[in-house]
């Protein structure tokens, strides 16, 4: 029957009640995979399904366990509608419950396929049923994702269904899923090599596995007719077997945990990593070294290379993490080396020159991070080169369009970090255009809408850094302007987060400006977002940092504007929450561990309490010397803010000799000959007025007048 005239009766998954959908989950799997197609490819849907279910799977895999299960010796039953439905009296229900029974689902993708809503009603119900559950796609014809590509719409091949994601509760995501393809388009061998791309996917092993099936089998069978013909050969024979088997046996304990390793590296990470789990891999990556360690990288097959890479860059992650830098660094370029080797063998391959990207990337990541922005700028740099490269080679990709996008702006951030605001607010600012261009096509694409989120936030900064306040202005509200319409889109925690750091972004400008009200206005904002996300995720170490950054930046406005005893409640609430992090957020602790006491020994100080307020500014002065952040330049002027009220106290004490040497100390430990921000400019000028050298402040002074600066002195 054709299935078109049968798509009415899915409605009914919609209307299932939730007693329903649970009862037919829980029953076991009845068929193997389930066939998805359009009645339109229905020659090539009876070959598939007849390969399928005639298909024997090798005996040295049969019994074995991988990520998708004990393999077994065949691969049937596969559901096919057309056979499987013919009598059925309720074909919507039985099709149901028959996706819901299914261990894979398999589309046969095409043009037809992609517009057939019955194909996409599918795939939409196998996904709700089975969040985790593996789906796999089999190209008849079209091209994936040609939907993205302005005039070629109609080759796409992917049902809608099938582009994107479900949660784990079996709700569409909005972000794209890739799913595992087989190109079925070309007959003979590289139709055959389909298919085995397909029964590999299912039984959870490489593809060699299958495709070297038939070669092994000959060998075999090579070696038993010598030993047919030839008597006096039977011992030399018998020991050739042997020596074919032990090889085979070798060859299929490697297979088997190389396989174990891409699934610990793979797939196992990314259900690891959203839930801040992946230090739990940290002794996976360590064996994964550990079986390779004593292998010549330059004789590794391309699958065991990435693989080698990818547990370096785990490790490399882990490290990252727990804040281990120079430790990071080193992995990446060892996972780097790696993967340059893969593109060696293969320079026109955009994939490989993708993977080694991202391990450059990380690379300049760590090195950031470490307050080494030159070697950051040095690596983006590359990661640029590459970008463009496989840009070059595919310019119709999407995804690699937009790694030139962020090399780009990677390179304009380690611009910032170098004190070289003019440069990286050029650069930023011409990728804006591009990026909202990308954005307007693909207003649904959250990964396009957070990235432009992400680069109005930093052209922010570079104004701000400029003391261009009315443009950074604009900027930050722009940027929550594009997160607040990316929320319309998706429930995303993520983009909540950002607007912690948006909001906070825009008080501190308005703060220079000397806007103190709407200051505190958008600080209350930031701290209620925070709040509002801590109960979802108490665990969140993340969040609960940001909570407490914009309590105490709260705090030092609302004591600037003379509301001591609030600033006295944000102050205890933020130093709370930055007391709980945990050692694993040790930066971050120490960094608010800094603002905590210095906000005290300001409260203290306001409140007559000298002794209180010394000891204090003592606590943030040893905390501010030990920290290291990925700004160093930044660093020596939160040292000097601290002597700067270490001599403010000891004046207030009645010590003014101390107080000069206090303030002296501050300013001698200034950075020359860099650009300073506004606000940096202004803590030199405290310290120069402190120390009565107004020669030297009056251009200072000047300056900071003529662009509007009202900030805290």
């Amino acid at each position: 029957m054709n299935k078109l005239a049968r798509m009415p009766t899915f409605d009914r998954a919609a209307r299932a009640s939730a007693r329903q959908l649970r009862r037919i989950r829980r029953q076991p799997a009845r068929y193997f995979a389930f066939l998805s197609y359009s009645h339109k490819d229905e020659q090539l849907a009876g070959w598939l399904h007849q390969q399928l279910e005639q298909f024997r799977v090798p005996r040295f895999l049969v019994g074995q366990l991988t990520e998708n299960g004990i393999i077994p010796k065949r691969l049937r039953p596969v559901f096919r509608d057309q056979h499987e439905l013919a009598a059925a009296d309720d074909l919507g229900e039985e099709i149901e419950e028959a996706l819901t029974r299914s261990r894979f689902l398999i589309v046969l993708c095409s043009p037809d396929a992609a517009r057939s809503h019955w194909t996409n009603a599918e795939i939409e119900t196998f996904k709700r049923a089975h969040p985790d559950g593996c789906v796999l796609a089999a190209i008849a014809a079209g091209e994936p994702f040609a939907c993205e590509l302005p005039g070629r719409e109609g080759e796409e091949c992917f049902p809608p269904a099938l582009r994107q994601k479900y949660d784990r509760r079996g709700r569409p995501t909005g972000k794209r899923a890739e799913p595992l393809a087989a190109d079925l388009r070309h007959a003979g061998e590289a139709r055959r090599l389909g298919l085995m791309r397909l029964v590999a996917g299912m039984l959870g092993v490489g593809l060699d596995d299958l495709v070297q099936r038939d070669a092994t089998r000959h060998q075999r069978r090579l070696a038993l007719v010598a030993a047919a013909s030839v008597a006096g050969m039977a011992v030399t024979s018998t020991l050739a077997v042997t020596a074919i088997q032990a090889r085979d046996a070798a060859r299929e304990q490697r297979r088997q945990a190389e396989g174990l390793i891409a699934f610990m590296v793979g797939d196992l990470r990314d259900k690891l990593e959203p839930i801040g789990k992946l230090d739990v891999l940290d002794g996976v990556g360590s064996r994964v070294l550990a079986y390779y360690s004593n292998q010549d990288t330059s004789e590794l097959s391309d699958d065991a290379l990435m693989q080698r890479s990818r547990a370096l860059n785990l490790m490399g992650e882990v490290a990252f993490q727990r804040g281990n830098l120079n430790e990071a660094q080193q992995l990446y370029r060892q996972a780097t080396a790696g993967t340059a080797e893969a593109v060696r063998r293969s320079p026109n391959d955009a994939e490989r020159i993708y993977d080694h990207a991202q391990n450059v990337f990380w690379v300049g990541e760590a090195a950031r991070f470490a307050g080494r922005p030159a070697e950051a700028e040095a690596a983006w740099r590359e990661y640029k080169r590459l970008a463009d490269q496989m840009s070059a080679l595919q310019p119709d990709n999407l995804k690699y369009r937009m790694e030139v996008l962020y090399a780009n702006e990677d390179v304009g951030i380690s611009l910032y970090f170098q004190h070289r605001f003019a440069e990286a607010g050029q650069l930023i600012q011409t990728l804006i255009g591009p990026m909202h261009t990308l954005a307007s096509l693909y207003p649904q694409n959250t990964t396009y809408q957070k990235e432009l989120a992400t680069m109005w936030a930093w052209a922010a900064d570079s104004q701000r850094s400029e003391g261009n306040f009315n443009g950074a202005v604009d900027a930050r509200r722009r940027q929550i302007a594009a997160l607040e319409q990316l929320l319309t889109i998706e429930a995303d925690s993520d983009a909540r987060s950002r607007l912690i750091s948006a909001h906070e972004g825009l008080a501190n400008i308005l703060a220079d400006k000397g806007d103190t009200q709407d200051a505190i206005a958008e600080f209350r904002s930031a701290v209620g977002q925070a709040e509002d996300l801590i109960p979802i995720e108490p665990r969140n170490a993340q969040w609960k940092s940001m909570a407490a950054d914009a309590r105490l930046q709260l705090a030092l406005t609302l004591l600037s504007s003379g509301q001591r005893e609030e600033a006295v409640q944000q102050t205890d609430a933020g130093c709370v929450l930055a007391a709980g992090l945990p050692t694993a957020s040790n930066a971050a602790k120490m960094k608010l561990g800094t603002s905590c006491s210095m906000m005290r020994a300001r409260l203290a100080l306001a409140g007559g309490a000298t002794d209180q307020a010394f000891s204090f500014a003592q606590q943030a002065l040893a905390s501010a010397r030990a920290q290291h952040s990925e700004d160093p330049i930044t660093d020596h002027y939160l040292v000097a803010n601290v002597y700067t009220l270490l001599g403010d106290i000891r004046q207030r004490a009645g010590d003014s000799a101390t107080a000069t040497t206090e303030w002296t100390t501050g300013l001698n430990g200034l950075p020359q000959n860099v650009a300073e921000r506004p606000f940096e400019m202004n803590s030199r000028l405290a310290l120069l007025r402190r120390l009565g050298r107004m020669q030297e402040a009056a251009p200072i002074a000047a300056h900071l007048s003529s662009i509007g600066y009202r900030g805290l002195s």
